[in-house]
This record gives structure tokens, sequence and C-alpha cells, in this order.
């Protein structure tokens, strides 16, 4: 899997944030001091594509001042295009992690209420620039999740990019703590037509797009592919996708998890190798590396397994890495995903 020498553009709209991460594994009630780390579902699908050889840029808002400049100047050290990130807002979104270990489960706490990207307007985006020289355009299920007026925005986007014949995903992330049911299955069944590659796992599915994998059990580890292949067929009926993409994961606890992934079209199924992940340092952005294997595959070309099978060795190895962003290398994934997986020291 090598991008051509001249790869269209990634595109990547979504929120910006502060991740503030306790030390160790200690309890937010005990913590005397936060780890600083800046991210954004969509940042972190585009700092792996950057890694992979794929140029990609950022849509999205800050605030003026330090703290919007410093979230910039991240991004730039990874090789982002961040001319379209807009400035103003006065504050930058925050969510507080407290990483869980055993049996104890990971939580999280957002804080994001009245951030610059919520309080963006249409103005603030020049879709047909942001679109310009573009393959892809990708955000995922939390951008919709904060509000009417970044639906509105982000509609817009995918409206100039039908137009343009831009490729669209959409990774579900469903997040209570920031939406109801309701109201996410009210804001996808507009937004997810515009969509060619819908990505996201059981749960999503049921909160969303209300539709179920009959005999899964996320508490008990029982993942059907069966299930999930009807579902991921009623998907594509329903909305005329291109591609499926369905992580499976089976959490034995916090600190060790069952890792595989499931691709279809409808008629080519692709289900990857499964990886036991113990112990996991952050899984925090998990999903994303696992997002940015499947777009990877699919602008490069790849079959089906083979993307499958990246994708899934991608995101095994972000779990190994502190922080958001998935910071390892084509080869490092290739060769995981090719069946070395023993961990060795490299000298």
């Amino acid at each position: 899997m090598r991008p051509s020498d001249r790869p269209s553009v990634f595109v990547g709209f979504g929120d910006l944030m502060l991740r503030l991460a306790t030390p160790g594994n200690q309890r937010i009630v005990q913590a005397g001091q936060f780890e600083a780390r800046y991210t954004g579902a969509e940042a972190n699908v585009a700092v792996s594509l950057t890694a992979y050889g794929i140029p990609t840029r950022i849509a999205s808002r800050v605030p003026e001042g330090e703290l919007g400049q410093a979230c910039i100047n991240q991004l730039r050290q990874y090789g982002l295009d961040t001319r379209f990130i807009a400035r103003g807002g006065d504050r930058l979104g925050l969510f507080y992690l407290e990483t869980g270990a055993a049996q104890r489960a990971s939580t999280v706490i957002y804080d994001r209420t009245g951030s610059s990207f919520v309080t963006a307007t249409p103005d603030d985006y020049d879709w047909e620039a942001i679109l310009e020289g573009a393959g892809w355009l990708h955000f995922s299920g939390t951008a919709p999740a904060l509000g009417p007026t970044v639906q509105e925005v982000l509609l817009r986007g995918l409206e100039v990019a039908r137009s343009a014949g831009v490729t669209v995903s959409c990774d579900l992330n469903y997040r209570s703590r920031l939406w109801t049911r309701e109201e996410a299955r009210s804001a996808m069944s507009r937004i997810v037509p515009f969509v060619d590659v819908l990505i996201g796992n059981e749960e999503d599915a049921s909160a969303m797009l209300d539709v179920h994998a009959s005999g899964s059990d996320i508490t008990t580890g029982e993942l059907p592919i069966d299930s999930y292949l009807e579902v991921a067929g009623q998907l594509i009926d329903r909305y005329g996708l291109r591609l499926v993409a369905t992580s499976l994961r089976t959490s034995l606890s916090a600190s060790s998890n069952r890792w595989a992934g499931l691709l279809t079209d409808g008629t080519v199924h692709a289900v990857s190798q499964t990886y036991t992940i113990e112990p996991i340092v952050d899984r925090v952005g998990g999903g994303d590396s696992f997002a940015a294997g499947v777009i990877f595959g699919q602008m490069t070309g790849a079959e089906l397994q083979e993307t499958a099978e990246f994708a899934v060795a991608a995101s095994c190895l972000k779990h190994s890495i502190p922080g958001d962003f998935n910071l390892v290398s084509l080869a490092e994934v290739e060769a995981l995903a090719g069946g070395d997986a023993s961990g060795r020291v490299r000298r």
C-alpha cells in the first residue's frame, strides 16, 4: 500500500480540543496535575494519514491567543495544513481523561460549551476553497453532536463535496455525554445520505441510526460476524454506501482488549486477524487510527482484506502510545499487518 506520486488531499472537519489527562492511572478526584495534549478526532486521523504520505488539511476554528496558536503549532509539527483553521470565539474546548485499569473503566468528562468551534458561523468556512484539490472529506459524529449550527456548516460542506465528486467518510463516534439518541438520529438522518464510507461499531449503529446487530453483547464479548454483516447490508441499502467498516473490540478489562475489524461493500467481506492488546497504554484515539487505516486503504486502491489488516494493525499499535495521535510509520504498520508481532527490540 503506497500513495501515488501525487495523492489527492484529505480534509478533516471537526473540533480541536485540549485534552487534560490524569498522570498514570490516577483518578480525577485525586490528581494534583494533568498532562496537556491538543487533539481532535479528525486531526487524529489526519496525523496518521500524513505519516503514511497523504497530504492533509484541517477545517476547524480555535480562539485567538496562545492556546489556539499552540494547538495549531502542534498540528503543523506533524505536517498538517492548518490554513483553514479559522480564528475567533472565546475558548478552546476541553476534555478530561481518567485512564482506567483492570476492571475500572476509563472516564471522559467534556467541557465544550461555548467553544470557538461550537460558536462558529457558516461565514467561517469557505468550502469551495477548503475542498479545492481534495479527494476525501472526513468528519466524526462528535461534530454534529455539538449543535444545530455545526450541523448546518457540515451540511453545506457535504453539499459542496458531493458537487465536486469528493468522497465523504463519517466515523459515527456516538457520545452519550454530548447528545441523546433521539437528537443523534434526527441529525444523522440528514447527514448520512451524503456519506460514502461509514465507520463505526455496533453501539454507534444502534444509538445513532437505529440499526442493531442481533445477538451481540459488548459486556460479554459476543460479537457475531453474521449479525454485523446483516447490519452493514441494511446500512448500505438504506443510504447507498460504498463501504461500511466496523471495529470489533472485546473488552476483557480496561487493560486488556481483543481487537479486530470488518469491512464490507455489500458483496465482498473482509475480516481481519484478531489481536490481544495487553497492557493497553492509551486507547483514546484507537478508533481514529482504525478510521485512518480504512481511509488510507481506500485512497490507495488496496483490496478490502489488505485494508482491513492494515487498519486493525495500525489501531493495535495506537493502543501502545500515550496521547491521541498514532505516531507510527507506514513501515511499522505494514510489518505488524504482515505478521511481525514479536515486539522485539530493534537495534
